[in-house]
């Protein structure tokens, strides 16, 4: 059975980062072949998650960029652009910890009133595991490298140095719950 959400995922954030951003893209493919690897744990959810994993950058394309904070300007082209699922905009829009990162940019009150975070854990977390487990051009790494190599890229100082150093301990703490859930599971 073909899955028209996915492929729309797919092709929309296609659209909207493969020329402008390459790298962005290649994470964002990445991300996706991540929660793929999840699938037995998200069960009917999987479509939802892979839907997400693609799309969670696209707020970097540079059409899209408003606010110039990515899960936001997502998840608002997503929502205004496209009506898409209210969970996947929600997912979109708080991933990987977004509001300790949209405190730092004094958008936290307008990112929590646009887009509640959700209340199912195991989908929140798993799309940080699959963001957080993936470098920048696409390939599989550890949470705790991947964490280092954005302070290193970004500077400690910036805005995003901070924010992921200050979300490094709940980072870390999603990485490893998800690895327990993946570890339970039948083989």
């Amino acid at each position: 059975m073909v899955d028209h959400f996915s492929i729309w995922a797919r092709q929309t954030a296609q659209t909207e980062l493969e020329t402008p951003l390459p790298r962005r893209w290649a994470h964002s493919q990445g991300v996706a072949r991540a929660a793929t690897k999840l699938a037995t744990l998200t069960g009917s959810d999987h479509d939802l998650l892979f839907a997400a994993a693609i799309l969670h950058d696209v707020g970097y394309a540079p059409r899209l960029a408003v606010t110039g904070f990515h899960p936001l300007d997502g998840a608002r082209f997503l929502r205004d652009e496209h009506q898409a699922d209210e969970r996947l905009v929600r997912l979109v829009a708080n991933h990987t910890f977004a509001l300790l990162e949209a405190e730092e940019r004094d958008l936290r009150t307008q990112l929590e009133a646009e887009f509640p975070i959700l209340d199912d854990q195991l989908l929140v977390d798993a799309l940080t595991y699959c963001d957080i487990t993936t470098t920048p051009d696409g390939t599989p790494t550890m949470a705790l490298a991947r964490i280092a190599e954005i302070v290193s890229r970004y500077g400690p100082d910036t805005v995003v140095g901070r924010f992921i150093q200050r979300a490094e301990p709940e980072i870390l703490a999603t990485a490893a719950r998800v690895e327990r859930a993946l570890a339970a599971q039948p083989r």
